[in-house]
């Protein structure tokens, strides 16, 4: 069931330009997702009207994602694509806004670059450890993705989150001292981290579209962008849609939501529609702001 925090009625226009309407494939009371080429669709999108952007591109790793995508370009013409939309996405955010960019580290190195370039505000390198990949001769084993996390200027929304101190799955006790000051930590947890270690792989069907076999995203690594970043009835814009894990979240969360898939918008109705896909557990705690408490 989606939470209802009496988020008011929304009008896409605000957002995106109704000439925009050939390429709708699919709306709902929170969000409209358009079918075609992010760099076709984006310059439909009004300056500064978006709060967050969460992309996750194709990594260029040759994977067959279906015939309008090239998922196997030259490196250099590869980082040049990329950089288009990220001029996009920087474009299209409010003063304040974020931008969270998921990829491999030797690509966010040099998007991170451009992004600094273009005056973006750096907030973090959030190492996201998923140890999936079988190890590589003459060099170390890769065990994590990167997610950069940026802002267009001192950040408009930061929502701290906390997560339960760790214990042992077998006794039962906490795993660490902190040091001897244990009794002066906030009872609600800890302070989320920039390692995030408990990101699960989308591997089991119920977690997983049928129809689309290539990686899927965890529920709760978008969740949690979306929560430090935004606040319900806020926009959420995601250029590559995938099997449409950043909408389901954004339905679920009350946040509208923007997004644009170039070839498996059928994949992302039908999650949309049914709603039978399971969203993974999560225990964080989102310290809300006593602004934000009064507001609703």
């Amino acid at each position: 069931m989606r939470l209802n925090f009496g988020v008011k009625p929304w009008s896409a226009t605000e957002v995106i330009k109704t000439s925009s309407d050939r390429e709708l494939s699919y709306q709902t009371d929170l969000g409209r997702l358009y079918e075609g080429d992010c760099l076709d669709i984006f310059p439909s999108i009004h300056d500064a009207s978006v709060d967050t952007v969460f992309a996750d591109p194709p990594f260029n790793l040759g994977k067959k994602y279906g015939s309008a995508t090239d998922d196997d370009k030259p490196d250099c013409e590869y980082v040049e694509w990329c950089k288009k939309w990220v001029d996009e996405s920087i474009r299209v955010l409010k003063p304040g806004g974020a931008l969270f960019l998921y990829n491999l580290p030797k690509w966010n190195i040099l998007l991170g670059a451009h992004l600094a370039e273009r005056g973006m505000t750096f907030r973090h390198w959030i190492a996201i450890s998923i140890k999936l990949c079988l190890p590589i001769p003459k060099r170390l084993y890769p065990a994590h993705y990167s997610l950069l996390y940026y802002t267009k200027g001192k950040p408009k929304t930061f929502r701290n989150i906390r997560t339960p101190i760790k214990t042992c799955r077998h006794c039962g006790k906490e795993l660490k001292d902190y040091g001897g000051h244990r009794d002066a930590m906030n009872p609600k947890g800890v302070n989320l981290t920039d390692v995030w270690e408990d990101i699960p792989p989308v591997r089991h069907r119920k977690f997983k579209s049928k129809k689309r076999t290539q990686n899927q995203l965890s529920t709760k690594l978008v969740g949690r962008c979306i929560e430090i970043s935004t606040i319900p009835g806020e926009v959420v814009l995601d250029p590559f849609g995938g099997s449409g894990t950043t909408y389901d979240v954004c339905e679920r969360l009350d946040r509208h939501w923007i997004g644009m898939e170039i070839q498996n918008a059928d994949v992302i109705i039908e999650r949309l529609d049914e709603g039978v896909l399971h969203h993974h557990g999560t225990d964080d705690l989102v310290d809300v702001p006593e602004e934000e408490r009064s507001a609703r």
